[in-house]
């Protein structure tokens, strides 16, 4: 007879073997029926006030924070011990990861000022704004995996990131804020001012750390036999929220159907995207990495964690459905590229 935790492990195989096309199907499913999504959406359980710090509790939020929670579960003694062997190049990547998007924002604002519709334009530089304000995805840690990188550089860039986020988002917002006009450039200033550190604070950063604390406290062994149920779990956690984000834009564009405005926006992604990947696979030629760091830095310097823009969007710029657009764009993006990357790049001198 199967056992559980045996049904769970191959569950998750099946997934994670299928998992663009379960992204795919989830907005599939969110753009003809988006009911429930909306409904996840708008689901709120209150409000905390501590002292000068507002606190929305919202189910994407709530969702939000076990994934960053499962995030920190997967960090383990051994790893963590190793991140501090190479603070230089630590260093670089956070730096490439924050530049690379920037300048590419900046290009591409004064590339689009010919484009025939404005509001368009700012539609997606404020998209993009979000994308690249994100820290690294947890997300890329499987791939450096998978393609047998260096698993604690790769752990190093995201757990990095994301602490130096409450300090670097606002920043990013600000600098797109200057290069987009009307609402959308008060709308970016806004929520760097007001909203974005104290919901990274809250549902990015304390999740994490409690995740880590959790795992040190917990032992290898009981963390082994939870570890089938967690990743299970995650990936439930990440298709629903990504259905749920999803269902507030792509009906829309369903029914009204921009092409040329949905055309230019995949093709923008795919180029912010493609650039970050070689970024990353520069940068370890300049810096002289061996492959496996090489690895590291394009998954690192190339994967959002859009999972947290699209809650921050979804909340905080509901008046701009659209923004959302090139937000959902680049998280499939980002893993069909990684594809691409892992079977065609890397693949030739991968370590048997």
């Amino acid at each position: 007879m199967l056992k559980v935790e045996d049904l769970a492990l191959r569950i998750t195989h099946l997934i994670h073997r299928y998992f663009i096309w379960v992204i795919v199907g989830s907005y599939v499913i969110a753009a003809f029926f988006p009911a429930l999504g909306l409904k996840i959406r708008d689901t709120h359980f209150g409000s905390l006030q501590l002292q000068q710090l507002h606190v929305d509790i919202s189910l994407p939020s709530i969702l939000l924070a076990s994934l960053l929670l499962n995030a920190g579960l997967g960090v383990n003694k051994a790893e963590l011990a190793q991140l501090a062997k190479r603070p230089g190049l630590l260093l670089a990547g956070l730096i490439a990861n924050i530049g690379t998007p920037l300048a590419f924002i900046f290009t591409l604002s004064f590339v689009m000022s010919f484009w025939h519709d404005p509001e368009e334009v700012q539609q997606i530089l404020m998209g993009l704004a979000l994308v690249a304000s994100m820290p690294i995805a947890g997300a890329s840690t499987a791939w450096v995996q998978n393609a047998n990188g260096n698993l604690a550089l790769s752990l190093g860039l995201v757990l990095l990131t994301t602490a130096v986020s409450p300090f670097v988002t606002p920043f990013i917002l600000h600098a797109v804020g200057f290069v987009t006009t009307g609402d959308y450039s008060e709308d970016l200033h806004e929520l760097a001012d007001n909203g974005v550190v104290s919901f990274l604070g809250v549902w990015v950063i304390l999740p994490s750390v409690m995740g880590i604390m959790s795992r040190l406290l917990m032992g290898e062994l009981r963390f082994g036999r939870l570890k089938p149920y967690l990743k299970l779990a995650n990936y439930g956690v990440l298709i629903t929220l990504n259905y749920s984000n999803a269902s507030l834009a792509l009906p829309k564009a369903l029914l009204e159907p921009d092409l040329d405005f949905i055309a230019i926006t995949i093709l923008i992604v795919i180029g912010l995207c493609v650039l970050a990947f070689w970024c990353g696979y520069r940068l370890a030629i300049f810096l002289r990495c061996d492959r496996n760091a090489m690895v590291s830095l394009m998954f690192g310097l190339g994967m959002s964690n859009n999972g947290t823009g699209l809650v921050l969007a979804s909340m905080s710029l509901s008046d701009h459905p659209q923004v959302m657009l090139p937000i959902i764009f680049y998280n499939l993006v980002q893993h069909l590229v990684a594809g691409f990357a892992d079977k065609r790049v890397l693949q030739r001198d991968r370590p048997n």
